[in-house]
């Protein structure tokens, strides 16, 4: 018998890492049930360190009595469950690539990640990016550039796979940011903005109700345009 399985997210609005967990997950075609924590909530440490067998972080996939914590264990884990969903590319050089542009997306672009927080309740087109934030976006385009080039896109490999799960929630922050990018890699970001499966994380943001973040999550400047966010398959 299967053991049920469970992935603990936070919502849609801010959570950039469940996105990622939730995106392997769904493109590997696992069975899951969600359980959502609103980060929002003054207790919402508390009832995350619950949900999770104490790990206490989102996304966590519970199965049974296990709890698998982080984005990068549950894709590899998504992987091995569904090896023909294709989450890592079939060439053994493109899967290493793949799987080192994964970990730097993990533990890299703090820059980025720190001064443009995932917001899907609001956009912020006048935002003007310090030179730190500079950096991490002529890395990133320089790895995408390489990428795309080796592939022909429209995604790092062809196909849609964990690697590009992982650089979802980035392209969510040039879109919501309004940063500038090279019209290849823009294209790209584009394609991932329109990936079913993301359009589908968020059409559900949307639903979300007293999410609108005001201006004091480390936003230097920039037009404050609660519910700015179009369903971007219509735009």
């Amino acid at each position: 018998m299967v053991a049920h399985s469970v992935l603990v997210i936070g919502n849609r609005t801010y959570s950039s890492w469940s996105l990622r967990g939730w995106l392997v997950m769904a493109q590997a075609g696992l069975p899951f049930d969600e359980e959502m924590i609103w980060l929002d909530m003054p207790d919402h440490k508390s009832a995350m360190r619950a949900a999770t067998g104490g790990v206490g972080t989102v996304p966590t996939l519970r199965i049974g009595d296990i709890c698998i914590a982080d984005s990068l264990a549950i894709a590899e884990y998504a992987a091995e469950k569904a090896p023909d969903a294709g989450l890592w590319p079939k060439d053994a050089m493109d899967r290493a690539l793949a799987r080192s542009l994964t970990a730097r997306m993990h533990s890299g672009f703090t820059n980025l990640r720190r001064d443009c927080p995932m917001n899907l309740s609001n956009r912020f087109l006048d935002f003007k990016p310090d030179d730190g934030v500079l950096a991490d976006l002529a890395v990133l385009q320089a790895a995408w550039t390489e990428c795309l080039n080796r592939s022909a896109g429209p995604y790092l490999f062809g196909a849609f796979g964990a690697v590009d799960a992982f650089f979802a929630p980035v392209a969510i922050r040039v879109y919501g940011f309004n940063l500038s990018l090279s019209p290849q890699c823009m294209d790209y970001v584009n394609a991932l903005l329109d990936h079913p499966l993301v359009q589908q994380w968020i059409t559900a943001a949307r639903l979300e109700q007293d999410v609108q973040r005001p201006r004091t999550d480390r936003l230097t400047a920039g037009g404050f345009t609660p519910g700015d966010w179009p369903i971007l398959r219509d735009r």
